[in-house]
Formats: C-alpha cells, structure tokens, sequence
C-alpha cells in the first residue's frame, strides 16, 4: 500500500490517494476507485481489467455438441453451471425435456459444485476477514481444525463432480440430451458416506458462521433468483424479484439489460436500469421455504430474521446453501436407479433457445441462436458477476463512509472485505484487485 501526499499551498485543494496494490481473495484483474471530496463519497468505479475472454465469439461457427466442452472452460471453480444452462438452451431449441434419473443427475453435479464452491469461499476466502488473517493459510496456523474441515467438505464435493463428470475441474461428461456416461448405483452410494459427514460438517458451519461479529449494515437490496414451484433452484424455474418481478426465462432480455461503462472491460446489467443482487443471499431471501425442513430449522437456529439485507451475512447464506447441497444430494442418491440410456437421442432443428441456472454465485443466463445444420450463429452469456457489479458499487459508496474517518489502511480493508462479502469468482488463477482513494482535502 501506498500513501501520497505534500504540503497544502494557500488555497489549493490536496488529493490524497491511497493505493493497494494487492487484494486477495478476489477473482479477476482490474481495480476499485474512490473519489472522496469534502469527506464526501463523489465517485465509486469497481474498474475490471480481465483479458478479453471472447467466449461468445469463440462458440460462433461451432456446432452444438462442442458448447458444454467450451463454456467449461469459462471458469475452473463453477463450470457445471456454464454447462448446464448451455445445455438447457440448446435442448429448448430441440424440443428435448429431460426428467428422471437424467434431471436428478443434473441436480447432483449442481450439488457438487456448489458444495466445494461455496466451501472455498466459506473458509479460505471470506472466514479470514472476520478472524482477523490476511488469508486462510495464516489463519490455518491457529485454526487448523476449521480449515481442515472446510477442505474436506470441499473434497466431498469435488467427489460428485468427478464421478458425474469425469473430473472435478472443467467436465466433460455433460452434454446435450444427457451424459456421455452415467454412474452405477454403487458408484454414487461409494459416496454416502463422506457426504453424510459433510452434512454433519455443514450444520457445524452454519452455527459457526452465524456467531461471526457482523458489521451493522442493511442496504435496501432488489434481489433476483430462480424460483421452482417446489425445489430450491438449481437449473430451472421462473426469473422471481423482490420487486414482484415474476416471468420465464425467455423474458429476461426484456427486464435486463447490459452496458458498457467506461472505466471497466466488464459489462454491467441491471434491472430496469437499476442495480440488483443475485447469489446465496438473494436465493435464500426469496426460496427460504423451498428449504427442507431440517435446514430451515438449522437457519432458524441461528436467530437472524428474513430476510437478510446484510451483505456480510451471505457467508451464513452460503453455510445454509453448502448444508442443503449435501442434504440433496443424499436425497438423490438414496431414490437413484440408472437410466435406460446415459442419453437422450437429438434431432437437430434451427432456433433460438434460452436457459437460466443458478450458477454458486447467482443466476447465469444463456442465448443461443442455431441453424438447421446444428452450427452456433450467435450467443449471450450473462454471468452472475457482471450482474453483481453495480451493486458492489453501491454497497461501497453507502458502506464506505463510516470507515473515512479512520486510517487508510482501514478503508482498504474495508473495501476488500465488501467486495467479498460476493465471492467474485476465482477462475484457474489468483489473481488481485488494486485500490485508489483519492481525497480532496
């Protein structure tokens, strides 16, 4: 971190301008600029300088069946996602609607990737901002049990993606119509065991969570999920709002709607033109009563009221998420007997096909327009963390303020740790976000 700064000459204002150079914990490149004058918040600018990515243009030209191999790539911690709301695009398009084993297996490497998604951010990525570490490796040093826990449930995860995808990192088993290859029912109930474990771990870290010291702090949040008319979502459902926003997949481009900013290589969308929340703490504020009974009451215990408008309280949204992921999937294991076919048979026909999932850090929205032949002629992919940005933003012009008074070494953590609170998503890297305050004094 570095501080500037000089003598002020009669009557000329002095900018003060406080620099991190490195905020871990976060995912992508880029920068968070903060304009303060007169004590005064006049500017926040969330900068994002990821590499151009050209994901959407890449998938131009390729035929169908090399989609849900190619939007993997997109991200090494949350590809199931990728996958699956690409391969319910397509299937839209070519009048497919999977159900049975098939779907519940889909369910479960949802589960899986949210089970070791979240137990990353839980605790290695955030868990250090409220003990005081400057990451999960020092804080393993006093608290190596937790953080021993935290990996093993992680693992636990990796394990459904593995045996559902060939491998825990970027799958290659999920395809249009199915899987490529389908598990034996001893191969999923090889795996009850540790997750009946996991589900045990989990209810711990919910309570564990819950006893954090929060910050006082409610924002008044527009949040935005899947909702399934009787299932916590994960790969279907109907766009919900806290607005009373209600409406299909197919309707999203009609409500959102993305831009471009000029201090950052990131779109930003918004709903109707105003910022929004999407991830665990807007699912759990608007499919609470999608929960299980018995993870209902786990989140009851902890004593916090619905809905939860605190930013910081996502990592106990996360705990309750991480907790019915288990739950889940051993439902899904315990009522599995394997299909007649890893597959369904695909008749290719041209159109314009639309899916939404709920990706660990929010909704994920795919278009994909296809030709007779089965080639991609266009696509959109909307990711949680473009959906998240604006939001960012305002959390730190209203949060920011009650910290200016303080060091500069305070405001910077603080900014680090608000950006935190959505898990901006690692990818196959660490990678760092610079912080600038400039003061006018």
């Amino acid at each position: 971190m570095a501080e500037t700064g000089r003598t002020k000459p009669e009557g000329e204002k002095i900018t003060r301008t406080i620099a991190v150079g490195t905020i871990a914990r976060v995912e992508g490149e880029g920068s968070l600029r903060v304009t303060v004058q007169d004590g005064e918040i006049r500017d926040v600018e969330l900068r994002i300088f990821e590499p151009p990515r050209f994901f959407e243009a890449f998938l131009q030209g390729r035929h169908y069946d090399e989609v849900s191999d190619i939007v993997a790539r997109i991200c090494g911690i949350c590809p199931v996602a990728y996958q699956m709301s690409a391969v319910h695009a397509l299937e839209r398009i070519f009048g497919l609607r999977i159900d049975g084993p098939l779907r519940d297996l889909r369910r479960l490497i949802y589960c899986g990737e949210w089970i070791e998604s979240h137990a990353l951010h839980i605790f290695m990525l955030q868990a250090p901002d409220f003990l005081g570490y400057e990451s999960g490796i020092a804080m393993a040093k006093d608290h190596a049990a937790v953080v021993t826990r935290g990996l093993r449930i992680k693992k636990a995860g990796n394990a459904i993606m593995t045996l559902l995808g060939g491998r825990s990192v970027h799958p290659v088993s999920v395809k249009v119509g199915g899987f490529s290859r389908v598990p034996l029912r001893s191969e999923l109930v090889g795996l009850r065991d540790e997750l009946l474990w996991a589900r045990d771990a989990a209810g711990e870290t919910v309570r564990w969570v819950a006893g954090f010291k929060y910050p006082e702090f409610t924002p008044d949040y527009t949040c935005v999920a899947l909702r399934h008319s009787d299932e916590y979502p994960f790969n279907e459902g109907r766009i919900v709002a806290g607005t009373g926003l209600d409406i299909p997949v197919d309707e999203f481009e009609r409500h959102f709607s993305e831009h471009q900013v000029a201090y950052s290589n990131a779109l930003h969308c918004t709903l109707q033109g105003a910022p929004y929340l999407v991830g665990p703490l807007a699912r759990v504020n608007l499919n609470h009563n999608r929960l299980p009974p018995a993870v209902r009451q786990v989140l009851a215990d902890t004593g916090l009221s619905l809905p939860l408008r605190n930013p910081f309280y996502g990592i106990v949204a996360r705990s309750v998420e991480m907790l019915y992921a288990l739950e889940e999937s051993l439902r899904l294991i315990d009522r599995y007997e394997p299909p007649p076919a890893p597959s369904l048979p695909v008749t290719v026909r041209a159109g314009i096909g639309m899916a939404c999932t709920e990706a660990p850090r929010g909704i994920l929205y795919h278009r994909y327009r296809v030709d007779g032949d089965g080639v991609i002629r266009e696509a959109k992919i909307v990711p949680p963390t473009s959906q998240n940005q604006g939001r960012i933003e305002q959390d730190l012009r209203l949060f920011l303020p009650r910290v200016l008074d303080g060091s500069n070494e305070e405001a910077s953590l603080a900014c680090e740790r608000v950006i935190r609170c959505y898990d901006p998503c690692i990818s196959c890297a660490t990678h760092f976000l610079k912080l600038e305050i400039n003061r006018d004094v």
